[in-house]
């Protein structure tokens, strides 16, 4: 799992998904949301978009995110997850988190840096990456 080191910074007091939303992330460009206006350009991103058995799906991204390189899942519960995931060398922690939409065909997702303001896109491509998961370019 991440390492607390110097750059983990500390775990927001603001996680969760409550109304449908994740709660806001600030002004810095370092984090995206799935559930902020998508005139918000610089922090929208589209949520995961899933076609068939929502169970299915949620089992997938759990997994999907279990494998991946120095990431912990931190906290999870019936159609919400939150996981960190360090940054190789430094240890920068960013915060993950998934509430599946069953309804409508949807995983809400948020990721966002805790410390610095820029994050030079991680947080967008690991979205983009969760959602290659789900829909895989065609070869």
């Amino acid at each position: 799992g991440p390492s607390m080191g110097l750059f983990s910074g500390s775990r927001p007091a603001t996680l969760g998904f409550s109304a449908g939303r994740f709660a806001e992330g600030g002004w810095r460009p370092n984090w995206v949301s799935s559930t902020v206006p998508a005139s918000d350009a610089k922090h929208h991103v589209a949520p995961l978009a899933f076609e068939g058995d929502a169970a299915r799906a949620w089992v997938a991204l759990i997994a999907a995110v279990e494998a991946r390189p120095r990431a912990t899942v931190v906290t999870r519960a019936p159609g919400y997850l939150h996981a960190e995931f360090a940054s190789a060398g430094m240890g920068f922690v960013d915060d993950v988190e998934f509430a599946l939409d069953a309804a409508a065909g949807v995983i809400h997702v948020k990721s966002a840096a805790r410390l610095g303001i820029r994050d030079f896109n991680v947080n967008r491509d690991r979205v983009e990456g969760f959602r290659a998961i789900f829909f895989p370019p065609v070869k």
